[in-house]
């Protein structure tokens, strides 16, 4: 690859994880006012649907661009590349089609199976976003494949921004209108459509002019089938990583009401202990994004190095990424359960589902730890073990979540991720070569992390204790004071214990800075 090419794909990839992040923060942050003004039972039925929309999301925004921009980028010619992207849209198309009549026809098959009827009006909203996704994924595919990465970006950032007004705004105006928390779901739901429309719209003008006058010949129904299969195997196990907890969320959307009915919970009670529960998505969120921002920067030269034979510096450019992953999300994960019971007041209002909370958050250091090891084992192109692995953790979730739940209420539910995710990451780190896992832990870097990690949690949990907070008000101070205190034991105790080399240091933001400080002293 010549060094321009290059240096655009760097600057296409830096675009791309930001416009990521942003779509990522709006994505959780929006849940909080939203849970506000709706309560613990209009949350619920939100939730309840989300995973539907976020598969789809998923299939839209990650997985099969990604896929469609790497065909694309094998093509190389124009032509070729034109004709790929068009075989892939008519097989989105049918893809697509199929879903929208099978989601509308079956919702209320659906809403029954996830024991409340009423949702069969949510799940008939959120099945027309999948007519948008032929345009949202081979445009955003097709654009990235050519390394103009901006227009991906900014539809990102589009469809984010009119989905989380629509939502915000719907539920503004159920609150205010008093309506059903059904009625409030099915508009909040629209926002996924409205969204989708418009990043199309963002798409639709510069993949029109490209594609408007060409002409494709019919390739034949053995060319569609080849496609469908790279579709499903490697289009899929994209996807499927990306959509990871979204699918364990879907399994307790089908488990968790009606687990706590099986324990005795009358139905209304069981809604509200199932919105409880769902606060965990958005703190698991913000979590991941704080623990793999950096990762994203290290990805392309990742590839990079793999593509053009550079052992040496592919397996410490993977090393790097676990070290910074592990110690992030640990960071991250120890000190949000420490400050669960200032953050469930601060963002929710009551301390309602602490330990279930404190439980469920962490997935966040697990699912950090297998977005590294996938990163790693797909850029040495191995895609079929890693899927298998994904099921097999799916699997696990549900055979044991409905029974847990039965047994411990929303707790068990967390239990069963957390345990789902734990097998995944176990899985996946064996694969994982040796030579990079033991590079990873150089100069005893587990053992530190630990202590660091047990020096933090420590000093936090006494800040706590020694800052009451009895209202809303008080907790704000106390998140912050403690999140402030946490942050700089972590790094004081990493820079004592050099936890990280000087080249990952330089690798961090404002990263030499630091370095010339501490040095003076």
């Amino acid at each position: 690859m010549q060094n321009p090419q290059m240096k655009r794909l760097m600057q296409g990839a830096w675009t791309l994880s930001l416009a990521a992040m942003i779509a990522k923060i709006l994505s959780a942050i929006y849940r909080v006012p939203f849970q506000n003004l709706v309560g613990d039972t209009g949350f619920y039925v939100y939730q309840q649907v989300y995973p539907l929309y976020g598969i789809g999301m998923t299939f839209a925004l990650s997985g099969f661009p990604v896929f469609i921009s790497k065909l694309v980028a094998e093509a190389r010619e124009p032509q070729a590349q034109a004709e790929v992207t068009h075989q892939a849209q008519v097989l989105l198309m049918w893809l697509s089609g199929a879903m929208f009549i099978g989601l509308y026809g079956c919702s209320g098959l659906i809403a029954r199976a996830m024991a409340d009827p009423q949702l069969a009006s949510l799940i008939q909203t959120v099945a027309f976003m999948f007519l948008v996704m032929p345009i949202l994924a081979t445009g955003r595919g097709y654009f990235q494949g050519t390394f103009d990465m901006s227009k991906t970006a900014v539809s990102q950032v589009v469809e984010q921004v009119i989905r989380v007004a629509v939502i915000l705004i719907a539920a503004s105006v159920a609150a205010k209108a008093h309506w059903d928390p059904y009625k409030m779901g099915a508009v909040a739901m629209s926002g996924a459509f409205f969204g989708g429309l418009a990043a199309a719209g963002t798409l639709w003008p510069a993949f029109h002019r490209i594609f408007a006058k060409k002409h494709f010949a019919w390739p034949g129904f053995v060319s569609y089938a080849h496609l469908l299969k790279r579709f499903v195997v490697e289009g899929g196990s994209i996807a499927l990583f990306a959509a990871m907890l979204i699918v364990l969320q879907l399994v307790d959307s089908f488990t968790v009401t009606r687990g706590l009915q099986a324990s005795g919970v009358p139905f209304a009670l069981a809604k509200s202990l199932k919105g409880v529960y769902d606060r965990g998505q958005p703190l698991v969120q913000l979590g991941l994004v704080v623990a793999t921002a950096l990762s994203a920067t290290l990805l392309p030269s990742l590839t990079t190095a793999f593509a053009r034979g550079q052992h040496h510096r592919f397996e410490q450019t993977a090393a790097q990424l676990i070290r910074f992953n592990l110690a992030l999300s640990t960071a991250a994960t120890a000190g949000l359960v420490v400050v669960m019971p200032a953050v469930n007041w601060l963002l929710f209002g009551d301390r309602d589902g602490q330990l279930a909370l404190q439980t469920y958050v962490i997935a966040i250091v697990l699912v950090a730890m297998i977005n590294a090891y996938n990163a790693i084992l797909q850029s040495l192109n191995r895609y079929r073990g890693t899927t298998r692995t994904l099921m097999i953790g799916f699997v696990v979730k549900l055979v044991i979540n409905q029974w847990l739940v039965t047994r411990f209420g929303t707790l068990g539910a967390s239990i069963a991720t957390v345990l789902a995710l734990g097998v995944i990451t176990g899985l996946l780190a064996i694969q994982v070569p040796r030579t990079i896992r033991q590079i990873a832990d150089r100069d005893h870097f587990y053992t530190k992390l630990a202590v660091i990690t047990a020096a933090m949690v420590a000093v936090v949990w006494g800040v706590i204790k020694v800052l009451p907070f009895d209202s809303r008000g008080q907790s704000i101070l106390v998140a912050i004071v403690a999140v402030i205190v946490g942050v700089i034991v972590f790094v004081a105790g990493a820079t004592f214990t050099r936890l990280f080399t000087a080249r990952e240091v330089l690798a961090l933001p404002l990263g030499r800075r630091f370095l010339k400080m501490t040095h003076k002293h």
